[in-house]
């Protein structure tokens, strides 16, 4: 025997080793601990010689460990001090004898710590689980109702909670057992909203009782949301609204007595809602929000049928007719319910012909977009990109924009909605089976990610524990924690893209050849949808449809492919019609070229970026249905980056030289800037170029323009003449041409110089001829008619203006700025710089003018007054008439013209002694005015600011309308085109006039201040 003694040691904990190895294999992930556990006399007792059994039902839990725990827990918790058995050998029966009923008790046990801890407080609650069936909604009702009836309030709310929790019980643990939990799983959503209601009705049972004249109103409780829906989840905030109207009948609207109701369905509505949130030993049920109500948390919390359908018919917005979508009779009065149903549901299905509609729709799909905490988005399941809320809006949407005419869409609950829009044509049917099977999916994930804990959380987890028991709790395959994070991700992609494929595609199968799964819309209901999207022409945006889509070529399969998702790209612009209408122009243009459509299909942003561009400017639509070859810019970002000057004088001058006649050689040459417009245009509206590089790629754009036209018009004359021209020819860049800051409507602003080759044989006279024969033909071939924005070159900032000749010689120029020129004269030469032309020439005639810009000592006193009267005569002369001088963005106040002239008196008044002052360009000039101390730091950003913000809305209102904006509009549809390319959001154009008078009357303080020497 003791020889014997050591070798049987090592014999036990083999056996304990392959015990332990053997829980391992079956899930088991702490064997050692679980062999403990069913060692655990509770145990032992329970299941008796059923061990091997036991295991196996447990191995089929989401946690095998956890239902083991919680199973030894209910054991000890049935025996108490272990003297009376009874309780737990019906549990024991239940174990050994009934299968179905075991397996329903371990899965509950397995799946949430929560309940398990209900069981141990309330361990005779296991029969509940055990014999679990599913509760019709009357029966929940009888059930809960029963549980309160003549008890005290704080019993009543304790009795509430643990009966609701036995209920849940039976709910769980037929989920939980469910072969198919994703099939079943509006059964279980649906009898957890019911249990909701019941618990509601319970709570309005205990709240009536609790409230001293409760008899003497009529209270009802329509369910909202999930709740409302008849889709909850295990926990969730319950949406309520509360009706309330006083319980005689002969009480008039708006007298004492019915305010004296309202007072008193106040005080049940707030004891019902403590009766199902406030804590208690117990715990709590969850919060009753009725935040849904008219005016939200600012309303009444009780309202009359009366004046909720006032509410309803004067204020509402229409995210609150989306609300009402699910709104049924939860709790308390059945009858009031009814008739506040009848009275606001048609008002349900008239919200999508409001006039507000289109916006509203847009404000609501921002709001899905911005509820998302950012450190939450990659594992939100219901807010997240291709979450729950995703699937519930679209599904929404279309029932608001359908329903109003098809009244089997009028379904509260989001998958049977879904499939009476597939089967009524409105969604493929394909596409409406990958969304129900993807909000299954997600649902059920919610639902054991909520039960494990009874908490309200719509996150995926990251633990690898917690993983695994959500992947065995949907009985997935392999590796659990794997494969659940691999569907939930595949999944969510399909609902990420739900928008294109469940709204906009069924609208091609109005006009187009697809295939029958696709479901066809009818005209009527395809322009229903169109119009909720935001098209003013549905029956026109129908037919550009079916023009492109047509036929069975590959052209017409490529766009049946591109529409669906341009379409929804076409809606978030502001002008969704002319969007549309451009891409069939261009299209139709372009459809045989074979790289076109590849593009769009194949480079990314290509596609997106041309929907936005089509569809938020008139400009650059223009240009490119003129241009079409020009979408070529939108495959990549390098694409988009403007060329430099000599690369455009290059490229121009290498069209024009391709041509035999000046006019052909400008057509090509012209060609060449509508390309470069576009480019600019697109790359503005798309956020790559920041405002001053818009001017600087404007600028160049024009310089290489007036640089090819003067080389083609000296190369006409000298044809004529038949010899060279004998004079040297240059271009000087005035006002915003000349600093730079050229806008999309800007002229070209411009003076003339020429001067005499050494050696020449004619006089002056002859040469002043030769050179103006040139300036004039520059002229005509640069505004010569041709299918695109003209370049109007403007030269009345030339010596005497109109009067002067239109080209004079270097020395002419000498002469005339020494004897002649005026002030505003000399002012108008800060902008001056060479941009055509002789480069020498360009030199001679800087040092030229330096001296009379920059002179020494600066300004007199009567030239700077000489300044400030001209300027105030431009103020009341040359505004337009009607103009409002506030909102005028150039000469208004605090406009271009104010900041612009008070920053020119700096530069002439000190821009001898400072040499960073002498810039042609604005910006540049403040920022060296800053630096030099001649302006304060906030006085530079004030102007600075006002500057950019008139700059920039005239190149948005160009850009917006094709045409120019000289004042911040006030019309709704141009401000809110406006808006967005300037940055600002979908309905925010109503902003535009008031931001811009507050930076405009700012700058317009630095402009008394600093020009007109106001003191404060």
């Amino acid at each position: 025997m003791t020889r014997a003694q050591p070798t049987s040691q090592p014999a036990a904990t083999s056996r304990a080793t392959s015990a332990t190895g053997a829980l391992a294999r079956q899930g088991f992930q702490d064997p050692s601990r679980a062999q403990t556990l069913l060692d655990d006399p509770a145990v032992t007792t329970l299941v008796g010689d059923s061990r091997d059994a036991l295991v196996g039902a447990l191995r089929t839990t989401a946690d095998p460990d956890l239902a083991l725990l919680s199973l030894v827990r209910l054991a000890e918790a049935l025996t108490g001090d272990g003297r009376d058995r009874g309780p737990a050998g019906d549990l024991g029966r239940a174990l050994r004898e009934d299968p179905a009923g075991r397996d329903r008790l371990l899965h509950v046990l397995g799946a949430s710590s929560a309940l398990g801890d209900h069981l141990v407080s309330h361990p005779q609650d296991w029969r509940r689980a055990v014999g679990a069936s599913r509760h019709t909604a009357e029966e929940l009702v009888a059930v809960m109702t029963d549980a309160v009836r003549d008890l005290p309030t704080d019993k009543a709310h304790d009795a509430i909670r643990a009966t609701y929790r036995r209920e849940l019980l039976a709910i769980t643990a037929l989920d939980m057992t469910s072969d198919d939990p994703l099939m079943t799983l509006p059964d279980t959503a649906r009898s957890l909203a019911d249990l909701a209601a019941a618990a509601l009705e319970a709570a309005h049972v205990v709240a009536c009782a609790e409230t001293e004249g409760s008899e003497s109103v009529r209270l009802s409780v329509i369910g909202m949301g999930k709740c409302g829906g008849r889709e909850l989840n295990y926990v969730s905030d319950v949406d309520v609204i509360f009706v309330c109207e006083p319980a005689d009948e002969g009480v008039e609207p708006g007298s004492p007595e019915e305010m004296e109701a309202m007072r008193v369905g106040t005080q049940v509505a707030s004891a019902l809602m403590r009766a199902c949130a406030s804590s208690t030993a117990e715990g709590s049920l969850w919060p009753v929000d009725a935040a849904l109500r008219p005016e939200g948390k600012n309303g009444p919390l009780v309202r009359t049928v009366a004046s909720h359908l006032h509410y309803y018919q004067r204020w509402a917005k229409t995210w609150e007719f989306q609300a009402l979508l699910k709104a049924r009779h939860v709790a308390g009065d059945a009858e009031l319910s009814r008739r506040y149903l009848d009275a606001v549901t048609p008002l349900v299905w008239e919200a999508s012909s409001r006039d507000n509609f289109v916006e509203d729709v847009q404000a609501m799909r921002r709001r899905v977009e911005q509820h998302v905490p950012a450190k939450e988005a990659d594992r939100q399941l219901k807010l997240g990109p291709g979450g729950l809320r995703d699937v519930e809006f679209s599904v929404q949407l279309l029932q608001l924009v359908h329903g109003r005419l098809d009244p089997s869409l009028r379904s509260g609950t989001t998958l049977e909605a879904l499939a009476t829009l597939a089967r009524g044509g409105y969604v493929g049917r394909d596409d409406a089976a990958v969304l129900d099977e993807a909000y299954r999916l997600l649902r059920s994930l919610e639902h054991r990610i909520q039960v494990y804990r009874l908490r309200r959380i719509h996150l995926m987890p990251t633990a690898e524990a917690e993983l695994r028991r959500l992947g065995r709790s949907l009985h997935l395959d392999g590796d659990p924690a794997t494969v659940v994070v691999k569907e939930w991700q595949r999944r969510a992609r399909e609902v990420r893209r739900l928008h294109e494929r469940l709204f906009y595609r069924p609208l091609l199968s109005a006009v187009a050849r697809l295939s029958a799964s696709e479901g066809r819309l009818t005209p009527e209901a395809a322009g229903d949808r169109l119009a909720a999207l935001g098209f003013r022409d549905p029956r026109g945006a129908l037919r550009h449809l079916e023009a492109l889509t047509e036929g069975l070529s590959r052209r017409a399969a490529i766009q049946r492919t591109l529409l669906p998702v341009m379409l929804g790209w076409f809606a978030d612009g502001a002008d969704p019609d002319a969007g549309l209408l451009s891409f069939r122009k261009v299209s139709e243009e372009l459809g045989t070229t074979h790289w076109y459509l590849k593009m769009l299909r194949d480079e990314g942003s290509a596609a997106q970026r041309l929907a936005h561009v089509l569809s938020s400017s008139r400009f650059a639509s223009e240009l490119l249905e003129r241009t079409p070859h020009a979408v070529a810019v939108l495959g990549d970002d390098v694409g988009l980056t403007p060329r430099s000057l000599q690369s455009l004088r290059t490229v121009m001058r290498s069209a024009a030289q391709r041509k035999d006649t000046p006019e052909d050689a400008m057509l090509a040459v012209r060609g060449v800037r509508r390309h470069e417009l576009f480019r600019v245009a697109v790359a503005d509206l798309v956020g790559l170029l920041p405002l001053a590089d818009v001017g600087e790629a404007l600028t160049a754009i024009t310089s290489a323009t007036l640089e090819i036209a003067l080389e083609t018009a000296v190369h006409k004359v000298e044809m004529e003449l038949r010899e060279p021209l004998g004079t040297r020819l240059l271009v000087v860049g005035m006002g915003r041409l000349g600093g730079s800051e050229l806008g999309y409507s800007s002229d070209a602003d411009v003076m003339f110089v020429h001067e005499p080759e050494e050696g020449t044989p004619h006089d002056e006279a002859e040469l002043q001829r030769r050179a103006t024969a040139v300036v004039q033909e520059l002229r005509r071939l640069t505004a010569w008619g041709g299918p695109e924005p003209a370049v109007g070159v403007d030269a009345d900032l030339r010596p005497e203006g109109k009067s002067g000749p239109l080209v004079r010689s270097l020395e002419s120029y000498r002469t005339y700025y020494e004897r002649w020129a005026l002030t505003w004269e000399r002012q108008a030469l800060l902008r001056a710089r060479p941009v055509a032309g002789d480069a020498g020439l360009g030199e001679r005639f800087v040092a030229l003018v330096d001296p009379h810009r920059y002179p020494d000592g600066g300004l007199g006193a009567t030239q700077l007054r000489d300044i400030r009267k001209l300027k105030a005569r431009m103020e009341s002369e040359r505004l337009p008439r009607g103009a409002d001088r506030r909102t005028h963005l150039k000469l208004g106040t605090g406009g271009l013209s104010d900041v612009e002239w008070t920053v020119q008196v700096i530069q002439l008044q000190h821009g001898h002694d400072v040499p960073a002052l002498r810039t042609t360009g604005t910006l540049p000039a403040i920022e060296a005015a800053r630096a030099a101390g001649l302006l304060a730091d906030d006085e530079a950003n004030l102007l600075t600011e006002a500057w950019g913000s008139a700059s920039h809305l005239r190149n948005a209102g160009m850009l917006w309308r094709g045409r120019p904006v000289e004042s911040v509009t006030t019309d709704a549809r141009d401000a809110d085109g406006i808006a967005r390319i300037i940055g600002r959001g979908p309905g925010e154009g109503g902003l535009l006039v008031d931001t811009y008078l507050r930076i405009a009357r700012q700058a317009r303080v630095v402009v008394d201040r600093r020009f007109y020497a106001h003191e404060e």
